[in-house]
């Protein structure tokens, strides 16, 4: 993910003090001008129920880094994003193969940027909107290829302004030009419970915090941040921001509605640009205001995908052997790839379900290493499950559809997003994990018999169960005192460390 070490990161402001403001402002990474459309959107959809789901499990994944990070930490002291961890635990394959799933992560979340950027373009001033993300993409490589972390990192601090600023001219403006309509209140049934709704008590958490796990500034910050109760009083104030944010911003799709600037008898499937077409009826100062800030918004969003796809190419897959021009060549190239399924991808929640859909088969699997139970977990469970998970959802969807390959197929890339009123998408983020899991205990029993067997024909000791203990390093500061201090713990766990068969 990210290029340099810890001692690189900590010489940047933010991980000197990681409460307050600081602490706020590194949650905001994720947040591009996607989530105008992805939030109002579930509002258009599930109504309240859905947006309350779906603003709580956006924002408590940011607690897992306050519960996780401190045992990551303690068992890669020099790491500094996941991908470290998981070569420590799993070895070097296990960690390429999560390097390339956080590059298809960080190439649908480009995609969702550049698709939102251009309908924004296009739904608040009637241009098309190719030759904006054009410039975007060429200006923020630019900048980004010549100011590395210093630009990306200012322009993270600008994002979360442009988000702050937002809201409150958002809320002030909407507030007083916005007119609802009573009489389209009930009849919208969004206040009502639905079943996708009660669908998405459950599709949403685990999409949702399994995917915040490819977020590469979560992972750096949770290194970089002083003390573990730093790090939990950060993630805990960031958590609550998020969650008010992201609920006024879907807010705006029950506006839309109530107030008949969308129509859901004319356009059922256009709910993505309710909060558009509800600024279409603000007066011009505002729309021109809000058209700034979201460009800035876009922008620095958009280059913080393309400074972490860079460094997981360096880092985490070239291992800082290849010229780093040579891999934002490369970038840039990918770029093209972007802007085409940009133009051709107007559903920005479904982007974002596809990539939640492999975090759900590749996570649950990748953390049972952390429990010092599964000792004996091996990278190849974590590749196989991973894989597995994906190809159970296309099991499950030939099951679902009466054995047409076709859908089954589909599904796993969600086609029909949340608007199919079934039980499709929920089946898929199931079948993800539960198969993912099913998968890698069937790879485990299938390594622990060939190595039976290599033990047996080769006249050694069988000794997969055997519980190794190494001792690790650790040193960080972990008291309210701020005090650092350095120590050696014996960890039952992962003695052939980076093993992966």
């Amino acid at each position: 993910m990210f290029i340099g070490s810890l001692r690189m990161v900590e010489s940047w402001s933010f991980a000197q003090n990681f409460r307050g403001v600081e602490s706020i402002l590194s949650s905001y990474r994720a947040l591009g001008s996607g989530i105008l459309f992805s939030y109002p959107e579930i509002a258009t959809i599930a109504g309240v129920q859905g947006l309350i789901i779906y603003a709580l499990s956006s924002a408590l994944p940011l607690l897992i880094f306050g519960f996780l990070g401190p045992k990551i930490r303690k068992r890669c002291p020099e790491g500094f994003v996941l991908t470290e961890w998981t070569r420590q635990r799993y070895g070097a394959v296990t960690a390429l193969y999560l390097s390339i799933m956080t590059l298809i992560t960080l190439f649908l979340y480009m995609v969702a940027e550049l698709s939102a950027m251009q309908q924004i373009i296009n739904a608040l001033t009637g241009l098309d909107g190719l030759p904006a993300i054009i410039v975007q993409g060429v200006v923020t490589t630019i900048y980004t290829s010549l100011g590395g972390f210093k630009v990306s990192f200012l322009t993270d601090n600008i994002q979360a302004a442009m988000v702050l600023l937002l809201i409150m001219v958002g809320i002030i403006t909407v507030g007083v030009e916005t007119k609802i309509d009573k009489s389209l209140v009930d009849p919208s049934g969004l206040l009502d419970s639905s079943l996708l709704g009660w669908q998405l008590i459950y599709i949403f958490p685990v999409a949702i915090f399994t995917n915040a796990f490819f977020i590469s500034g979560f992972w750096l910050r949770t290194f970089a941040s002083r003390t573990d109760a730093d790090l939990r009083i950060g993630t805990t104030i960031a958590c609550v921001v998020v969650a008010i944010i992201l609920t006024f911003v879907g807010t705006t799709g029950l506006l839309a509605t109530w107030s008949g600037a969308w129509n859901p008898e004319t356009d059922p499937y256009t709910g993505y640009l309710s909060f558009f077409l509800l600024l279409g009826q603000m007066p011009a100062w505002v729309v021109g205001i809000v058209l700034c800030m979201v460009v800035s918004l876009s922008t620095a969003a958009f280059d913080s995908f393309q400074s972490a796809m860079v460094s997981t190419g360096s880092n985490d897959i070239f291992r800082n052997k290849l010229g780093l021009w040579w891999i934002r060549a490369a970038v840039v190239v990918i770029i093209v790839p972007v802007v085409v399924v940009a133009l051709k991808s107007p559903d920005i929640l479904q982007i974002y379900l596809i990539s939640d859909l492999v975090s759900a088969a590749l996570i649950p699997v990748l953390v049972l290493g952390l429990w010092n139970r599964f000792y004996w977990w091996r990278g190849f469970e974590v590749v196989v499950g991973g894989l597995g998970g994906i190809f159970t959802v296309f099991l499950f969807g030939l099951v679902y559809f009466d054995g047409d390959a076709r859908k089954a197929g589909n599904l796993i890339i969600l086609e029909g997003g949340l608007y199919a009123n079934d039980w499709s998408a929920f089946g898929a983020f199931v079948a993800a994990p539960i198969g993912g899991l099913l998968w890698a205990f069937a790879a485990f029993g299938t390594r622990v018999a060939v190595l039976y067997v290599l033990s047996r024909t080769r006249g050694r000791r069988f000794n997969v169960f055997d519980r190794p203990v190494h001792t690790v390093s650790f040193a960080h500061q972990d008291r309210d005192d701020d005090q650092s201090f350095v120590g050696r713990e014996q960890v039952a766990g992962d003695g052939k460390a980076g093993k992966f068969f």
